[in-house]
């Protein structure tokens, strides 16, 4: 068996400073993104479940579909309104032989959220996993400069939209049921110029840990990830050019994890093999600081 040095596995910065809106695209990104397309091997151990995950398209949230549908998951697409993304997460889903239904729309918004949930319901019957990964984020140098508007924007689609989605999807789950929230190293270690982003990450563990007492009343275990610099549509669409340029290579890795990296760790806590797990939240961070 050949090993690698894990530093070398994928591109170090510098990466490509080409800007993006909001919220980006998969198909712009230089270098591209590793969603596990080509390396992602499953072994059945979601077999006969249903997920529902929000973010899903791109990103993080397209490995994590990618990975469940290999495990033999049926997944529900939440994303906002990038709809070539979508596609191709669902084509992956698809081609690994699994179902896919896209839900589009702004799960900040509760009518939104409620309608996602309905719909992932009515397309499957039941969710066994739930995965809260999508995400706002925006950067700013002066804190002056961060709107009420959009303050409260962030913690609509990073906190509220998480806790509307676990209050619907929670009392129909059965026995053996997963949640996990998409947490991150600024959970614990935030950016000055990532305020708002910072403080619904900080939320999003303290919920994780909170929900989990009741959740398991149930059987139901809920547990967290804690991301540190991950390559994604959301670093070219929302950060300055310079720290794109030089994204992740201030962990001992000298880079940016890929999707691909992240989303194993989705699948362990959502299989049985973390039957005793709960309440806990899973860095990788890139060695930036323990979690």
């Amino acid at each position: 068996m050949s090993t690698k040095d894990p530093k070398d596995t994928y591109q170090r910065p510098p990466y490509s400073e080409k800007k993006q809106p909001p919220p980006g695209s998969e198909e712009e990104m230089t270098p591209k993104a590793d969603h596990g397309e080509s390396s992602y091997k499953g072994t059945g151990r979601l077999k006969g479940r249903h997920a529902l995950i929000t973010g899903a398209d791109s990103g993080i949230g397209r490995a994590v579909a990618l990975a469940f549908a290999r495990e033999g998951a049926d997944v529900a697409i939440s994303y906002l309104d990038e709809e070539t993304d979508a596609r191709e997460t669902e084509r992956l889903v698809i081609e690994a032989g699994c179902k896919a239904v896209l839900l589009p729309g702004d799960i900040g918004e509760r009518r939104v959220s409620e309608a996602v949930a309905r719909k992932a319901l009515e397309a499957f019957g039941t969710i066994d996993i739930l995965v809260n990964n999508a995400a706002f984020q925006r950067t700013y140098d002066k804190f002056q400069d961060i709107s009420d508007e959009e303050f409260e924007e962030t913690y609509r689609v990073n906190v509220f939209a998480m806790f509307r989605l676990c209050k619907a999807i929670l009392p129909q789950m059965k026995e053996g049921g997963s949640i996990i929230n998409t947490g991150s190293i600024q959970s614990f270690d935030p950016s000055a110029n990532l305020i708002a982003y910072a403080s619904t990450k900080a939320a999003i563990v303290s919920f994780t840990r909170s929900l989990a007492s009741h959740a398991i009343e149930r059987g139901v275990r809920v547990n967290a990830v804690a991301p540190g610099p991950v390559w994604t549509p959301l670093i070219p669409s929302t950060m300055p050019k310079e720290k794109v340029k030089q994204f992740g290579s201030k962990t001992v890795f000298g880079r940016a994890a890929q999707p691909a990296e992240v989303a194993p760790i989705f699948v362990f806590l959502a299989s049985d093999q973390a039957s005793y797990v709960t309440g806990e939240v899973y860095g990788a961070t890139g060695g930036q600081m323990p979690i």
